[in-house]
């Protein structure tokens, strides 16, 4: 490792969705040891990186080359520790995927175990698989992260895939040896908490719910469309609305509280009256299709109010298709209207270069002629022009397209203008159509711009609005508001490179939910080395502009116009105001908490109200009992008073005891308190009896009743009584109850008491009774029988304690009871789990509930599972736990009795789920365990369609035999026909199996397997024939490059030698029967490495295919240009168990 000044980082746009390693790995992985440590070279400077300046930004490159990559066989493994900034890190790989089916990278802070409380460091980083044949094909990707406690480790779970890193001819693995490279820069975090965006600026920010910033970008551009914010106010709703459930509501409650609050506003209403859940919340979307969804929806829901049409009136244009006939008198129009315009941005130098595209003429002719109805094919000119532009202009930048060459999207960085004015009546009104209002002058002043910061899976929303149009501009950052200069909202938003002496790294900083981003930036170290290059370099700017938003100059004043609170409901006005003052008192109740004690009040009541409905174990849920909010100065004796008027209890019959945590984890009344304690203050109380130095006293009042039921007062109690607590339990109901409580002396016996307690139960006094102790419940329950015979000494019980009791019941009815005994009804309390089964098809649908236990054995689970669905063997049932954080099922199923109790396959972290998924197989479980199932895509060989099997065959067979059982399950052209089995990936061949291969290792999750017949001319190729890869391939212009996509179904063509490419036409047309005049269409190339070299009728193509190795000579092959009108095959090379791609939906 050398430390250095860093070179710009070669920052990519493709990266995935970043998330901590760990929310992936099922339990703790072991720690295993990396190869040979890195040698470590210290950069010549003038200090160690430990003794330089904390705030001073610190960088350096690390290398790990890694020996025997591909006969790794741990989970995962770490490369040795590298310190930047004072910081140790290093770098964590899963060669084989964190249960995915890519290589997963991460940085991690090495000591993180080791790190005081609360520790956390900012980095950005890249890290990076080098192609050791060809270095521009390195795979590298960058972000930045908050580091701590909870994510000490951050980066990329689907960094690239296994079939490319573990490809020899991709030159990812050269002599089995993998190079990764990490770029760090680290610095510490800048503290913008005091920051008051109210006071600074006269606006309010938006909380961000964990990923809802491309939302809060959106929400405050149209607030600051004053017009659309009226209309907003004025939609109908009504006092008895719900905001949860009512978007109009939810919206107006959002924009009164941005107009009028003097912090940041929660959004959580308005996304609950969207019908979402928390997990929408932590799923970022797109802001345009948002954009598109909340306009829609609102514009359906003013339909039949007074402010029907206002989002037409605001956002609606109108454009004419046309396609004009050049040689004849025909022209064919189209109206139609829109809400927001996608302008392109590759290509185009600014809005007006992407305007001038948008109605560039295009020319129909040649085999692309026009069908002119009464005319025939006709050679025409096809385009757009604009009959009317809307007030308020939206301009959707196209930031993200489809890169073929890498087969991925990507964002588009590149430098593209926008001006403050914008005149669309340009040069005569070339944009607009014959019939457009000349009168209307198109001149727009720009309102807003949305950015988006990061890459094309992640990265950071935000807006810079002047929300009057004038020369002041904001930029709205979530919670954080800020003043700007028009530099920062224009200039640094065109994107493109920047050159610079020094580098910038703006951080987005990822923080918990609810808490605002953060950006800074990092200036570069001044480099000591004299011997270093100072020159300027470039790096690529990735905060740039998204969406655009003008206002036309005619109309600046209708839309930006005053909204006050006449435009507000009075309803709405009455809700807010009262809303604002619940949370005035609440910051009141808060600041002046340290004044105040937090008295619990438990009584007989509350454990008759609570034990055997709310609570089983213990006595009393503090929480839900009385509390009284009490001065520390109070005199504890004045409480009493209080009590007095609240309960109807005089003083003098109070006595109250003080409740204690006991080692076990119980919480029983512990002793009364003394006359001294009670003549002391309130707060001097609650000192002596918590410890924990939190705010809340917790007593027990006991009240003694007379005959006739009123208080009298409470016996004296010496040091001999005890006060027990009684439970009765029936268990022919199942049911438990609070039966009293009653002191004892400590010298007596249960079999004493007797009578007594059954005369609380209702029983006869010669009943016979078990009396049960109930001892602890956590981690296990202990309730034990209570020695009748034994003095209550003797048995240790004690102030507190709880006695559960029951009639004996006939041994005979023993069997027929569920529960006979309090111990086992109290097991069955701690353990019951009511689990919701949902199918692996509909994972959102519960089909049905059952109640288990905790304890029960994974055979009692699948058995009650297969005893709901009428199943005979339980061994059929396959179960899939669940993925709390995704709310999704988890990837891999449960193997068959590879758990011991349902609780482990209800745990996930420190939850508790209650959510199984089950599959019914067609064999039992333990036996496909043994299977290996391959989903085999046979094309027969003058059928069109492929039919999908899936092979099922014991783990140690051949494709051999995956061949024969294929021949069992097919029609063959005849009864000797050999087949074979081919490796599909992409539209190209990479593999002809070996008939003795085992079948263990095939993965068919990401290849595509194909079995075909051999062709009888293959298997009698000549010494100088040549069996060659025939792909499918159209080109695409992208990027200033030409680049080739293939398509279709791959195939091997046995070639002669000295044979003509005529010749070898003439066997393909026959062989995909295409006709005539689509064949004549088509090109014929020799490509190598992606390079096409089309060829004549007349060339000879043996002479260009001259290696004999054709397994695995994918890079040459005879290419067969065309459009692509196969049909879609009905399978998928890459199908991933459980992903899903959400769209923005707005379900209320």
């Amino acid at each position: 490792m050398t430390m250095m000044t860093p070179q710009p980082l070669d920052q990519q746009e493709d990266e995935e969705m970043l998330v901590p390693h760990s929310d992936l790995v099922d339990g703790p992985q072991p720690l295993v040891e990396g190869p040979q440590p890195m040698e470590v070279a210290a950069a010549e400077s003038n200090g160690t990186v430990e003794n330089q300046a904390i705030d001073e930004p610190q960088a350096s490159h690390f290398t790990w080359t890694i020996e025997n990559f591909s006969r790794l066989n741990m989970k995962k493994l770490y490369s040795d520790a590298f310190t930047v900034g004072g910081y140790k890190w290093r770098v964590l790989i899963f060669p084989k995927g964190n249960n995915v089916e890519y290589l997963s990278m991460y940085l991690d802070v090495a000591d993180s175990a080791t790190l005081p409380y609360g520790w956390n460091r900012y980095a950005q980083f890249s890290l990076a698989v080098v192609n050791q044949m060809h270095n521009k094909y390195t795979v590298k990707k960058d972000t930045q992260h908050q580091f701590n406690q909870r994510e000490s480790d951050w980066g990329f779970t689907s960094f690239m895939p296994l079939s490319e890193l573990y490809d020899p001819n991709k030159g990812y693995l050269v002599n089995d040896t993998c190079v990764v490279e990490a770029d760090v820069a680290v610095r510490k975090v800048v503290d913008y908490w005091a920051y008051d965006s109210k006071k600074e600026t006269g606006y309010v920010g938006l909380k961000n719910q964990g990923a809802t910033c491309y939302m809060n970008s959106l929400l405050q551009t149209l607030y600051h469309i004053p017009y659309f914010r009226k209309a907003v106010y004025h939609m109908p709703t009504t006092e008895n609305d719900n905001p949860s459930g009512s978007i109009p509501l939810a919206l107006q409650s959002l924009f009164y509280k941005l107009q009028y609050n003097d912090t940041s506003v929660a959004t959580k209403e308005l996304t609950k009256s969207f019908g979402w859940d928390t997990y929408d919340s932590f799923m970022q979307h797109d802001v345009q299709e948002l954009n598109r969804v909340l306009c829609e929806k609102l514009e359906d829901k003013m339909k039949g109010t007074v402010v029907e049409g206002t989002i037409q009136k605001l956002f609606e244009g109108h454009h004419m298709n046309y396609i004009e006939c050049i040689n004849v008198d025909f022209k064919s129009t189209r109206k139609e209207s829109f809400y927001d315009l996608q302008l392109d941005v590759k290509g185009c130098k600014d809005v007006y270069a992407s305007f001038d595209k948008y109605v560039e003429v295009e020319r129909l002719e040649g085999d692309n002629k026009y069908q002119a109805e009464e005319h025939g094919l006709q050679d025409a000119k096809k385009g757009v022009l604009f009959i009317d532009f809307p007030p308020v202009l939206q301009l959707q930048l196209k930031r993200f397209e489809y890169d073929f060459m890498r087969d991925t999207m990507v964002k588009i960085n590149d430098r593209y203008e926008f001006p403050l004015e914008l005149d669309l009546d340009r040069e005569n009104g070339k944009y607009l159509s014959p019939e457009a209002d000349r009168s209307v002058r198109n001149l727009y002043m720009l309102h807003s711009v949305l950015v988006h910061s990061g890459g094309v899976h992640g990265g950071h929303y935000y807006a810079f609005i002047r929300p009057t149009l004038t020369d002041q501009w904001y930029k709205f950052d979530d919670e954080r508001v800020t003043k700007e200069d028009v530099k920062k909202a224009l200039e640094e938003q065109y994107g493109g490179e920047e050159e610079v002496m020094h580098l910038p790294f703006e951080f987005d900083l990822a923080l918990p939910p609810g808490i605002l981003h953060i950006s800074f930036f990092i200036l570069q170290l001044p480099q000591t080395n004299p011997g270093y290059n100072n020159t300027p370099f470039k790096f690529t700017k990735y905060s740039n502009a998204y969406m655009l938003v003008y206002i036309r100059v005619s109309d600046k004043d209708k839309i930006i116009c005053d909204v006050d609170e006449k435009d507000i409901a009075e309803h709405l006005r009455i809700r807010l105001r009262k809303e604002q003052e619940e949370k005035e008192d609440k910051r009141r109740y808060k600041a002046q908490a340290h004044l105040y004690t937090i008295i619990k009040v438990a009584r007989d009541e509350d454990l008759k109200e609570q034990i055997g409905k709310d609570i089983y174990f213990d006595l009393v849920d503090h929480d839900k009992v009385r509390n009284f909010r009490i001065q520390k100065q109070m005199p504890f004796n004045l409480f009493k008073e209080e009590v007095a008027k609240e309960f109807g209890i005089p003083v003098q019959f109070q006595r109250f005891w003080i409740w204690a945590k006991r080692q076990n984890h119980t919480y029983r009344p512990n002793r009364p308190l003394t006359p001294h304690e009670e003549a002391q203050t309130v707060g001097a109380l609650r000192e002596v009896s918590n410890k924990a130095h939190n705010a809340e006293l917790k007593l027990f009042l006991e009240v003694e009743r007379g005959q006739d039921f009123h208080p009298v007062l409470p016996p004296e109690k010496i040091k001999d009584d005890i006060l027990l607590f009684f439970k009765l339990y029936d268990p022919e109901k199942e049911e438990l109850r609070y039966a009293g409580r009653f002191f004892v002396k400590s010298s007596s016996k249960p079999v004493e008491i007797l009578t007594k307690l059954n005369e609380l139960a209702g029983f006869s006094p010669d009943e016979e009774i078990e009396l049960y102790e109930e001892i602890k419940f956590e981690p296990n329950v202990m309730c034990e029988r209570l020695d009748k015979r034994a003095s209550f000494r003797f048995s240790q019980i004690e102030d507190g304690d709880i006695i559960c009791f029951q009639k004996q019941p006939p041994s005979e009815s023993e069997e027929q009871l569920r529960f006979p005994d309090v111990p086992s009804f109290l097991e069955y309390v701690k353990n019951r789990q009511i689990v919701h089964f949902r199918t692996l098809e509909r994972p959102k649908e519960d089909e049905f509930c059952l109640e288990l236990a905790k304890n029960h054995t994974y055979d009692d689970v699948v058995e009650r599972v297969a005893q709901r669905l009428g199943l005979d063997d339980a061994s059929k049932i396959r179960l899939t736990t669940h993925n709390c954080y995704s709310q999704q099922p988890k990837p891999n199923p449960v193997k068959y009795r590879s758990v011991d109790h349902l609780l482990d396959m209800l745990v996930h972290y420190n939850q508790i789920s209650d959510i199984l998924y089950y599959e019914v197989l067609d064999i039992p479980l333990p036996e496909l365990q043994c299977l290996k199932t391959l989903k085999v895509a046979y094309h027969h060989a003058t059928k069109d369609e492929a039919i999908i099997l899936n092979i099922r065959l014991p783990k140690q067979s051949t494709v051999g035999d995956v061949l024969n059982e294929i021949k069992t399950k097919v029609e063959l052209s005849h009864p000797n026909a050999e087949l074979r089995l081919l490796e599909v990936f992409y539209h190209k061949i990479y593999k002809s199996f070996p008939i003795n291969e085992k079948i263990e290792n095939i993965n068919d999750q990401y290849w595509t397997l194909r079995a075909e017949e051999i062709p009888e001319e293959e298997k009698n190729i000549g010494p100088n024939d040549r069996l060659i890869h025939v792909y499918h391939f159209t080109k695409e212009n992208a990027q200033n490059q030409v680049q080739v996509q293939n398509f279709g179904e791959p195939f091997f063509l046995v070639i002669h030698e000295g044979e003509t490419l005529a010749d070898i036409k003439l066997r393909i047309q026959k062989k995909l029967q295409v006709p005539d005049d689509e064949f004549s269409k088509w090109k014929f190339a020799f490509l190598s490495l992606g390079r096409p070299e089309y060829l004549d009728d007349a060339d000879i193509v043996s002479s260009r295919f001259q290696r004999r190795d054709v397994y695995g000579a994918w890079e040459q092959y005879l290419g067969l240009e065309h459009s692509d009108t196969t049909p879609k095959r009905a399978y998928s090379a890459n199908q991933n168990r459980h992903m899903f791609e959400k769209p923005v939906k707005i379900y209320n």
